[in-house]
C-alpha cells in the first residue's frame, strides 16, 4: 500500500522536474565544471560528502543530490554487481564500477532522461567501462531476478510514495546472501501532518522520509535480515534555517509561520546508513 502524505503522481512529477532541473544545469557546464557550482558546495544535506580526489567525473558531483557517500560505507570486492537506485548524474556508479573491475557491472537505474544523458557523459568523462545506465522507476527496476550483489542508493528512496514496492524490488534483483546498503534521510519522529503534505519537502528529502524503526519494520517485511540503521549526520537549527531558505512562501502551510515550521524540525530527522541482508 502506498505510503500517505501525498499522490504518487505529484510526488513524481515533482522529483521528476527537480532532478531534471539539477541535471541540465550539469549539462550546460563544460565537462570539467566546477562542482562548487552545483547543489553539492553549500547545502547541509548534500555537501561535503566525497572526497574530491576520488571524484571520477566533476560532472557527476555537480549533480549529486545525495546525504551519504554509500560507496564509503560497504566494502564492494572485484567480479561484483552493484545496482545504484536513482542514480541520477552516475556518481556513486562510476565509484562502485571502479571498485568491481575487473571482472564487475554497476548498474544505475533513473528515471529522467535529463540525469541519464548526464550520466553517460559521465562515464565517458572519467573512461569508465563497467557501468551501464538504464532508464525506470525505482518502483519497478528493469533487471531480472537476482541480477546483483550489492543495492546501493543515495537519498532517494525517501522519495519514493511506495517504499514497499521499493524495497520488495531490491530484495528482488539480490542474489541470495546480497547486501542492502544505502544512505537515506529518516525521521527520529513523525512529523506534523501539514509538514508532511508539502510536495517541496518531498524533493527536498524530508517528508517522504520513513521513521528510523519503520525503515527496519519495512525491509523485514520484505524478506530481508540483519537490518540496522546508523545515523551518519544530524542536522541543527542552523542547518534546517539554511534548508527553510530555499522554500517559497507559498510552501509553508496556511497559519505556520517560517519559524514554526523550523522549530518543528529541529531535531526530527538525520541522514543514515540502512543495511540489510537477502538471506542466503
Amino acid at each position: 500500500m502506498p505510503d500517505p502524505y501525498t499522490t504518487d503522481a505529484a510526488v513524481m512529477s515533482a522529483v521528476k522536474e527537480r532532478y531534471a532541473s539539477a541535471a541540465r544545469r550539469s549539462l550546460s557546464l563544460a565537462p570539467d565544471g566546477c562542482a562548487c557550482c552545483g547543489p553539492t558546495g553549500s547545502d547541509p544535506i548534500s555537501g561535503g560528502l566525497y572526497d574530491q580526489e576520488e571524484v571520477p567525473s566533476q560532472g557527476a558531483l555537480t549533480a549529486s543530490l545525495g546525504c551519504g557517500n554509500p560507496t564509503a560505507l560497504i566494502t564492494l570486492e572485484p567480479g561484483q554487481d552493484v545496482l545504484d537506485l536513482g542514480s541520477g548524474g552516475g556518481l556513486d556508479v562510476l565509484l562502485s564500477a571502479r571498485r568491481v573491475a575487473p571482472g564487475g557491472i554497476a548498474y544505475g537505474v533513473d528515471m529522467t532522461d535529463e540525469m541519464l544523458e548526464l550520466a553517460n557523459r559521465n562515464k565517458a568523462e572519467a573512461g569508465v567501462t563497467n557501468a551501464t545506465f538504464v532508464k525506470g522507476t525505482i518502483e519497478n527496476v528493469p533487471l531480472p531476478d537476482a541480477t546483483v550483489d550489492v543495492v546501493i542508493s543515495n537519498c532517494v528512496i525517501n522519495l519514493s510514495s511506495n517504499k514497499h514496492a521499493v524495497l520488495a524490488e531490491a530484495h528482488r534483483v539480490l542474489r541470495p546472501g546480497g547486501r542492502f546498503a544505502v544512505s537515506d534521510i529518516v525521521l527520529l519522529r513523525p512529523l506534523e501532518p501539514a509538514l508532511a503534505s508539502i510536495v517541496a519537502l518531498w524533493t527536498g528529502c524530508i517528508a517522504g522520509a520513513l521513521l528510523d524503526s519503520e525503515y527496519v519494520s519495512k525491509l523485514t517485511s520484505v524478506g530481508f535480515t540483519d537490518t540496522s540503521v546508523q545515523i551518519t549526520r544530524g542536522y541543527d537549527r542552523s542547518d534546517i534555517e539554511t534548508l527553510a531558505a530555499q522554500l517559497s512562501p507559498a510552501d509553508i502551510p496556511a497559519g505556520m509561520d517560517i519559524d514554526e515550521a523550523i522549530d518543528s524540525l529541529d531535531g526530527a530527522f538525520a541522514s543514515a546508513f540502512i543495511r540489510a541482508v537477502k538471506p542466503s
